[in-house]
């Protein structure tokens, strides 16, 4: 059967932290219906309660999704962090400028949490900023990944490391488009190792760029750069685990 949500995810695969969970787990396809209403049909309307009945914990209602929108403040964010993607490949791997590639990668880096934040805080979240949002981490990643690899900065057995759950996640989501699903609701897990990750890697060229600094910013920079290649791996595992149960139920 179809589900009505804006990404075409029957909602009993969300796992906490990503987004509300509306229907419990195991829920039968009647259950389901009452729910979200079959296709081309409306939502049943659930009955008023008792004026004397125990309330039951309701989830909280996700914030309104404004997909008409394109040119808001935290889509215009994202806009500005992609572009310093090659702003900084042109610094580090072009001018060899390690300082200024050292500022635009933290300020691009540390800046994930912004775009994000103020789209909840302002109500503008948009279908093009849940998607703007994750491209820019990963080109960040990706992007600054390769050119520390090029530069020596970090080793090769690393970045083949970090790629290997990037394909892992690129296969997950062509099972999905094969059953015509859309990309999974991002975990929490994902979003904390993407923030570390981008934390670390500037402390990396920072020890790479200044001696004075690399005393503490070397080994800072690496365990935490170890913490996000786990915390990615985990949180690559939690996605194969949710495609997986919405192949089963799909088939089912």
């Amino acid at each position: 059967m179809e589900y009505s949500t804006p990404e075409n995810w029957p909602e009993r695969y969300w796992t906490p932290g990503s987004q509300p969970i509306v229907l419990r787990a195991g829920a039968s396809e009647a259950e389901e219906v009452a729910v979200v209403g079959r296709p081309g049909e409306p939502a049943a309307t659930p009955a008023a309660p008792q004026a004397n009945a125990p309330q039951a914990n309701v989830p909280q209602t996700p914030p309104p999704r404004s997909y008409g929108q394109t040119l808001t403040i935290p889509n215009l964010i994202s806009f500005v962090r992609l572009a310093g993607v090659p702003l900084f490949l042109w610094l580090f791997l072009g001018l060899h400028a390690d300082g200024w590639a050292v500022v635009v990668l933290a300020i691009g880096g540390t800046s994930d949490w912004v775009d994000g934040f103020l789209a909840r805080r302002l109500g503008q979240v948009s279908r093009l900023g849940e998607l703007l949002d994750p491209l820019a981490d990963r080109l960040y990643i990706l992007a600054t990944l390769l050119a520390l690899t090029v530069r020596e900065v970090v080793p090769w057995w690393f970045t083949i490391a970090l790629l290997a759950r990037e394909a892992m996640l690129v296969g997950c989501l062509l099972v999905l488009r094969r059953f015509g699903y859309g990309p999974p609701p991002v975990h929490y897990v994902g979003k904390t190792a993407t923030f570390i990750l981008l934390v670390a890697f500037p402390m990396l060229l920072l020890a790479h760029a200044s001696a004075g600094a690399a005393v503490w910013a070397y080994p800072s920079g690496w365990a935490l750069a170890w913490w996000g290649l786990v915390l990615y791996w985990i949180a690559g595992l939690f996605y194969v685990v949710q495609v997986s149960g919405v192949v089963r139920g799909t088939r089912a």
